[in-house]
């Protein structure tokens, strides 16, 4: 699995989300890595990491990362996620593989219908990135362009950096299991629980409140099935809170993980 590693301290996994690679977390990463030895990894499928062999779904993903955590002697390693990335940091502090863990807009929290929702507007959204794919500079060099294509992700599109952007969107296009795990975010198991007191480290989930990919709602169903876990909420953020509030993020990253 492909990893980068940055600064010294006691390690910190940072897992990204659907369609994201290890650059997903480059708007926090150097705070981070003030403190901490940051691991950043692409997922198997997305950035440099080959694909899977075989299916492509939360279970099998976590599979995977728990193993590259046990060959790289960071099992217990504290943890963070974005999106799919916190889901899967959630099974994997279920599974007992990591320590403190972080899960930023988690999914696996949806009902039936949002579900379906998710699935068709995301689906929507990445077919057209792969149309718009050549023209993918100019338009993330427009703060008006820029708005209009991230409104569902960012509260505040018009202010992130083109560059952020632009590698994070042709991240999305580029990703190899993109439509599998899709498939298997929409149509796959919701995420499981675990008890109070049953996980290695603490559990704090952190929310957007104006998150439109993963609603503010999913939250108390979040705390339901993790009872254990401390809620975060980030005022004025979509579903990327290292995006829209990246002091806000770094300061619940260090202090639920120290």
């Amino acid at each position: 699995m492909n990893s980068m590693r940055k600064g010294s301290g006691l390690p910190l996994l940072l897992v990204h989300g659907l369609g994201g690679n290890r650059h997903s977390f480059d708007t926090i990463i150097d705070a981070l890595a003030a403190q901490r030895e940051v691991i950043a990894i692409d997922l198997p499928g997305f950035g440099e990491t080959p694909p899977l062999a075989g299916e492509v779904s939360i279970r099998t993903l976590a599979d995977a990362v728990g193993a590259f955590l046990a060959e790289n002697g960071l099992t217990g390693v504290d943890a963070v996620g974005s999106s799919m990335g916190a889901r899967l940091v959630l099974e994997l502090a279920r599974r007992g593989d990591v320590g403190a863990t972080v899960a930023l807009d988690p999914g696996g929290f949806w009902t039936d219908r949002e579900r379906r929702i998710f699935g068709a507007s995301v689906a929507l959204s990445v077919r057209l990135l792969r149309v718009l794919e050549p023209v993918l500079p100019a338009i993330t060099a427009s703060r008006v362009a820029r708005t209009l294509l991230l409104a569902q992700f960012s509260s505040r599109p018009w202010r992130l950096s083109p560059e952020v952007t632009l590698r994070e969107l042709r991240s999305f296009v580029a990703s190899a299991s993109f439509d599998e795990a899709l498939e298997s975010l929409v149509h796959g198991p919701l995420q499981d629980g675990a008890a109070a007191g049953s996980t290695r480290g603490p559990i704090t989930i952190g929310w957007g409140r104006r998150d439109y990919v993963t609603l503010p709602r999913q939250a108390k169903r979040a705390l339901a099935r993790f009872p254990g876990a401390r809620l975060e909420w980030f005022d004025g953020s979509g579903h990327f809170p290292h995006w829209d509030a990246p002091e806000d993020a770094t300061r619940v990253i260090l202090a639920a993980t120290g």
